[in-house]
């Protein structure tokens, strides 16, 4: 689930991002892409139920393993074409192609995500025009940084760049921020050489990764048609039917556990300004994740009478520690008891989220949300433990 804070999304006015996202994964399911199921939202955040991925994302692996072989960079740039194909036959350009946005299934099969700023082309063009050069530098091609008609080819230099950080281990094109990049980009066309070919290696994989990473789009592999990548002689016999039904063995496969940087695991900043949560009040541009019954995979019937729906404004309700702890400094720090009397407070506050009316588990028949009820409540338990004490004050209801 990927939850959005609405004071952020504000603070950082990338309340359109967020709206292009849900709309475009609206549209689309396929198995290379990380599909969205349920979107919704309450009064602090939005919300994104999405394919369950644990195997982390290609970064990751690269930061821990540094290069990998040219037999996993081929399948790991096949799963990334047929999830590029799709996007591509919706009329969609992804834009920001970066290790970062490529996640790891059980499996070892990898699945495109974030669409924050992704394009759709319109019906009667073959281009994109606009003033929009959002992107990760180093990845972004080198026509949207300088304001130029993009299209589909700009993703294959994305592509190209992450091949070629495979087979080297790192970026070709470097430097502190954005405009520096941009200067590399422009002042040298970068290419592998024959002395830059690590052991195992072939020159077909090196012609491709040239060919990928022209500066010039006319120059670049796929700007006519996605079928010129996938008739490169270095993948052009690769079994795709086989591939698209998960029917290879990936070389790599995540081990079990936690495959994701303790940073990205780290709980987002909150922005608890006054000023920040009377303009998310006010705020009516969510709108759309009130439809929060959505289904967007072909295999599930809305209408099934075996599938049950459920107010996730109940389901979903926040009684974290965390929440809590922090709701409790606050309210010790400004309060007008004394400050001595911690465990008046503490109650007072653990009896506030536990009033909330949570769905009955009863009438819970999704595992899923069942495991997440019981989770919760299997902390407020705790909570409830710790704070309990024998001077009257365990008489509080939860």
């Amino acid at each position: 689930m990927k939850e959005m804070s609405k004071a952020k999304i504000i603070y950082k006015n990338s309340g359109k991002s967020v709206i292009m996202e849900r709309n475009i994964l609206n549209q689309m399911y396929h198995p290379f892409i990380v599909n969205m199921y349920y979107s919704f939202q309450d009064n602090e955040s939005l919300y994104l139920v999405l394919d369950l991925m644990n195997g982390g994302d290609l970064r990751y692996h690269l930061n821990k393993y540094g290069r990998i072989s040219e037999f996993e960079t081929k399948f790991i740039v096949c799963c990334i074409i047929l999830s590029l194909e799709y996007i591509h036959s919706n009329r969609i350009i992804h834009k920001d192609l970066k290790p970062e946005n490529l996640i790891f299934d059980q499996e070892g099969y990898i699945h495109l995500t974030d669409f924050g700023i992704s394009k759709k082309i319109p019906e009667n063009l073959n281009y994109i025009k606009d003033n929009d050069t959002s992107g990760t530098p180093g990845y972004t091609a080198p026509e949207i940084l300088c304001n130029q008609n993009y299209n589909f080819s700009s993703d294959y230099f994305g592509l190209g760049i992450i091949s070629y950080e495979c087979m080297i281990g790192n970026r070709p094109y470097k430097g502190n921020n954005k405009k520096e990049i941009k200067e590399s980009i422009l002042s040298k066309q970068i290419q592998i050489k024959k002395f830059d070919i690590p052991i195992g290696w072939s020159n077909d994989a090196v012609d491709f990764i040239n060919k990928c990473i022209q500066r010039k789009p006319n120059n670049r592999l796929g700007y006519n048609s996605i079928l010129e990548i996938k008739n490169h002689k270095w993948i052009k016999n690769y079994d795709w039917c086989e591939l698209y039904l998960h029917k290879l063995k990936p070389h790599f496969i995540p081990r079990e556990g936690d495959n994701y940087s303790l940073t990205g695991n780290l709980r987002k900043e909150i922005y608890n300004t006054n000023e920040l949560y009377n303009s998310v009040n006010g705020n009516n541009s969510f709108d759309i994740f009130k439809d929060y019954k959505y289904f967007s995979c072909d295999d599930i019937d809305e209408n099934n009478e075996n599938i049950e729906f459920y107010n996730p404004h109940k389901l979903f309700e926040e009684i974290e520690e965390n929440r809590i702890k922090d709701n409790y400094e606050k309210e010790k720090k400004n309060s007008y008891l004394n400050k001595n009397n911690d465990d008046y407070i503490a109650f007072s506050l653990l009896n506030k989220y536990a009033s909330s009316n949570i769905i009955n588990s009863t009438s819970i028949n999704n595992n899923t949300f069942k495991n997440y009820y019981y989770e919760r409540k299997r902390r407020l338990n705790s909570l409830k433990h710790l704070y309990h004490n024998n001077n009257g004050l365990g008489k509080v209801k939860f």
